[in-house]
């Protein structure tokens, strides 16, 4: 029997996958348990308007990170932060703070778990910390630290 798996099952499928099953796996455990549906014409129908709807959004997804890395470059975003007598901050410049300079600044919002430091930013300077906005897509966002 072709079932598409509305599920992942471990050994057998990943979730939207067709598949040759034995009528009996299918009929006892893989159909009461919600984790198939057999693959007649309306089913194959869904399935590859779905996964044409999952392309488009990927694409548009796609576009929107290259659109923001290429809003990245030649901007420096600048950070105030507070420091002691030698120069040393208070605590570090975090992802969040970038991310708030960013939309405040320019305009561009970011998750910050897409900023990537390598090390945390303590002293007053200019630094590049990498931003990864998936797809294979990365930019680098200029930060200008400064007293504030």
């Amino acid at each position: 029997m072709k079932v598409i798996f509305l599920q992942d099952v471990r050994g057998q499928a990943k979730k939207g996958e067709l598949k040759e099953v034995s009528d009996g796996y299918a009929r006892n455990y893989l159909l009461p348990r919600n984790l198939v549906v057999e693959a007649n014409k309306d089913n194959m129908n869904a399935l590859a308007l779905k996964e044409k709807a999952r392309k488009a959004q990927e694409a548009k997804e796609r576009a929107a990170a290259q659109e923001n890395a290429e809003k990245l470059k030649g901007l420096v975003t600048t950070v105030r932060a507070k420091s002691g007598g030698n120069g040393k901050l208070f605590g570090a410049v975090t992802s969040q703070e970038i991310c708030d300079a960013l939309k405040e600044q320019h305009g561009i919002e970011l998750e910050k778990n897409k900023l990537v430091q390598g090390d945390p930013i303590k002293a007053y300077g200019s630094y590049e910390v990498r931003c990864k906005f998936g797809y294979g897509i990365d930019g680098v966002v200029h930060v200008l630290v400064i007293e504030g």
